[in-house]
């Protein structure tokens, strides 16, 4: 089997993996750019703070911010804001930008016109692009690894992600693209292989790929010991390979960031919390596969607040999807419900489940069924004459 090749099972993962995101996350903005600052200055540089007022940016917002980029020997007040308007930001955009991301006037001017050309590399035009560095400036100004980003926008393009969805990565999980590109690569092939091991057809498997990496591309920064791990234990408990690639697909792959024992500990709540046999909490997990994903905390707590509102176990283990629900979202809806007089204890869940957009379509259907008469077709009319 391939997870047996790939690894053995390992200490928990999870740590270790939000260790890593936050060691990215958090890390000092000083450290992406190569310059020091001179720590026995307390005079900020008056050059960089008038241009700044030229380009009408409000400094007492960047000395809230990030004042040190104000005492920087260095800066790149006018280069930086002459790219900006080069690619079409007017004034008011541009200090927006800068009061928002102040870092970016440190940045190199050659390096952020690299950045510059890597990023239109999946925006249809300089419009876009501005558009994104005003939505997320500080993605845009984070300037290292500008080759390995590259590398691996050109990989995604190959593998068929459309340039809306690497742009997506690239504002939102820049992450992935510090993995150097063949590390990428290799969890591809992992990702592939482990889906035709799991009964997943030649055909299905491009769509069912770039599906899953557009949903979490996250999953590109786990290992592949986690992954045979994670699918070793879940045919341990029984499920089918079938079962499994139905669990990672709707759980996104996130499943893959979880080691066996929090999983495990999950099971065991479940299986305890509604004394059902393992046959039964296996359906259970089908039918909700955030089971597997949620901690002992979040359930509990959320089994609770719907035991609150009168809802039974029972009821529950029926539509255990309703546990998708926080309790300030079941509270609201029953709300609602109730002020049509539909008492959801005595009913079925279905109508309290289901994202926004479904519930407000159930609703407004209960609605309108509540407020239509009752015409009887036999009962004589009365007209007069």
């Amino acid at each position: 089997m391939l997870w047996k090749l790939l690894g053995r099972c390992q200490p928990c993962r999870l740590c270790s993996f939000r260790r890593m995101l936050s060691a990215s996350q958090y890390r000092p903005v000083l450290a992406y750019f190569p310059y020091t600052t001179d720590n026995r200055s307390n005079k900020e540089n008056k050059r960089t703070v008038e241009k700044l007022y030229k380009f009408s940016v409000d400094i007492r917002k960047i000395r809230r911010l990030k004042g040190w980029v104000l005492l920087e020997d260095e800066t790149y007040v006018e280069e930086i804001a002459n790219i900006l308007q080069q690619l079409g930001a007017d004034e008011t955009a541009v200090a927006s930008i800068l009061e928002r991301c102040p870092e970016a006037i440190v940045c190199s001017p050659t390096a952020v016109n690299t950045q510059r050309e890597i990023w239109r590399l999946v925006c249809k035009n300089e419009e876009e692009l501005v558009k994104l560095i005003q939505q997320f400036p500080e993605s845009f100004f984070t300037v290292k690894d500008q080759e390995n980003r590259k590398l691996n926008i050109q990989f995604f393009q190959e593998l068929g992600l459309k340039n809306v969805v690497i742009s997506r990565f690239l504002t939102t999980a820049s992450n992935v693209f510090h993995n150097p590109v063949e590390k990428n690569k290799q969890m591809i092939s992992i990702l592939q292989e482990s889906y035709l091991n799991l009964g997943g057809s030649e055909a299905n498997m491009k769509v069912w790929l770039l599906k899953l990496l557009s949903q979490n591309p996250f999953i590109l920064l786990n290992s592949s010991v986690a992954i045979g791990e994670t699918l070793e234990f879940l045919q341990e408990q029984g499920f089918t390979n079938s079962e499994i690639l139905q669990l990672v697909s709707k759980l996104k792959g996130f499943l893959f960031q979880l080691c066996p024992r929090n999983i495990q500990t999950s099971i065991s709540f479940s299986k305890n919390a509604f004394k059902c046999s393992d046959h039964d909490l296996k359906q259970l997990v089908l039918k909700c596969p955030a089971l597997l994903y949620y901690s002992v905390p979040v359930l509990e707590e959320r089994i609770q607040g719907l035991l609150k509102e009168g809802i039974s176990i029972a009821q529950i283990r029926e539509t255990p999807m309703v546990l998708e629900l926080t309790p300030q979202i079941v509270q609201y809806r029953i709300r609602k419900l109730n002020s049509l007089g539909y008492r959801i204890k005595d009913g079925h869940l279905a109508n309290l489940n289901g994202t926004r957009k479904e519930f407000e379509a159930s609703f407004d259907k209960i609605q309108a069924k509540k407020g239509r008469p009752l015409f009887n077709p036999v009962a004589p009319l009365n007209v007069e004459e």
